[in-house]
């Protein structure tokens, strides 16, 4: 599937599509360049599922909770990552598999560990608004 965003304004439309199209499935992971838009689509993505808080990229904690009206959502940075045993240090398989919302960036920082039902969203930067969004099952 692919959604076209001509501009950022249109990621909220794009959120709730990929909510819609994928009510069960919990963990989401995002590729793209950096600055392609991957935090943005995850912000939308917790304002569409009820986040009230401020989400930002966990850049530095690898990973933030959220309180959601569907529960927690865990949203995943592995940039800084050097090896996948990092992962292991803080228990990701605790998150994978809660049922719970992750929203994964940098997952190829760990290819062997992601969860082989996830959905895979790559983003595409056309210009400098407008993103191609492409979703597939992993």
């Amino acid at each position: 599937m692919e959604i076209n965003v001509k501009a950022l304004t249109e990621l909220k439309g794009a959120a709730a599509q990929i909510i819609e199209i994928y009510p069960d499935s919990r963990v989401f992971l995002f590729y793209g360049t950096m600055g392609a838009g991957k935090t943005t689509l995850i912000n939308e993505l917790c304002q569409q599922l009820g986040v009230q808080d401020h989400t930002s990229s966990p850049t530095f904690s690898i990973v933030n909770e959220y309180a959601s009206d569907n529960g927690p959502i865990f949203h995943f940075d592995f940039y800084r990552l050097k090896s996948e045993s990092e992962a292991f240090d803080f228990g990701y398989e605790e998150y994978f598999y809660s049922g719970n919302y992750c929203f994964v960036e940098w997952p190829e920082k760990i290819p062997n560990l992601l969860p082989v039902d996830a959905i895979k969203i790559n983003i595409t930067v056309v210009d400098f608004q407008a993103r191609t969004i492409s979703i597939e099952k992993k």
